[in-house]
């Protein structure tokens, strides 16, 4: 039996990473993206096969798939759409230039690496495109409407394509994890201070007292957090299974969300998670 392939974004730390690690161990050959040379370096170094992709930079995304196929003989069969950040603040304080740069990383490049894609799985006539959401696809918080539009926006443009494409044999899924460990908290503190003028913002207080706090003091895990382990878990049934769920929910918060949102009015659901 031939070895399959996979193309991971995102993989210099967190879900990625994990992600790779775990489906080499598997026997996939993995093929661990990362958006900065450096990370690359140290993967190859890991003895992963690690092309360069920075989903704000499209010679980027074609230059690392292309390097993928000539590795491959032109065949891939899955991708793991995976590297986003966040860009933490009020809508009210939100520059709409802020919102046009974290949809260039969390959605734009992530539609261009998959439309490159299903040409190639088109031919081979078969694959998986496995995109990695979150709880906030389908619930939103306070602090994160960046965040939550993006994945918002992907869960809508997956859940067309999957339909549109039940007549291949290229599956498409969604995996929603909830608290997860990562560095996405400490990665988003550049974006935060590039963007987000909180000491002119009418919600200076706000600021003061909850999301500042939140991003420069470590307070530990996340209730229900898990490890990226979790996701790896779920990732490896959308990648074996005959036939793969349509969305993976990963984290009790997932699920508990998931239910609220068909169970309570909108007002209702609006108090929760203004609690949170």
């Amino acid at each position: 039996m031939m070895q399959k392939s996979i193309l991971i974004t995102g993989c210099s730390s967190g879900i990625g990473y994990c992600a790779a690690q775990g489906l080499k161990v598997a026997g996939w050959r993995v093929f661990a993206s990362c958006r900065k040379h450096e990370d690359c370096d140290r993967l190859r170094a890991e003895g992963f096969e690690s092309p360069l992709i920075d989903y704000t930079q499209p010679d980027t995304i074609r230059q690392g798939l292309d390097e993928v196929l000539a590795a491959t003989g032109g065949t891939l069969d899955a991708l793991f759409n995976n590297g986003a950040h966040g860009t933490p603040g009020a809508v009210e304080d939100l520059p709409t230039d802020a919102l046009r740069a974290i949809f260039e990383a969390n959605f734009f490049g992530w539609h261009e690496l998959t439309r490159s894609v299903i040409p190639v799985m088109r031919a081979q006539g078969h694959g998986r495109i496995i995109q990695c959401s979150s709880v906030l696809g389908f619930v939103t918080l306070p602090w994160r409407g960046a965040y939550n539009a993006t994945k918002f926006a992907l869960e809508g443009l997956t859940d067309t394509l999957r339909i549109e494409m039940r007549d291949t044999d290229i599956h498409i899924v969604l995996i929603e994890p909830g608290p997860v460990t990562s560095k996405i908290r400490q990665n988003s503190i550049p974006h935060f201070e590039r963007w987000i003028k909180w000491e002119t913002s009418p919600r200076r207080a706000q600021y003061e007292s909850t999301l500042n706090k939140r991003l420069y003091q470590s307070g530990g895990p996340d209730p229900f957090e898990l490890p990226p382990e979790a996701v790896l878990k779920k990732l490896r049934h959308a990648l074996d299974a005959r036939t793969p769920k349509p969305r993976y929910y990963v984290t009790t918060p997932t699920y508990l969300m998931g239910a609220l949102r068909r169970i309570l009015p909108t007002s209702a659901l609006d108090r929760v998670l203004a609690r949170i």
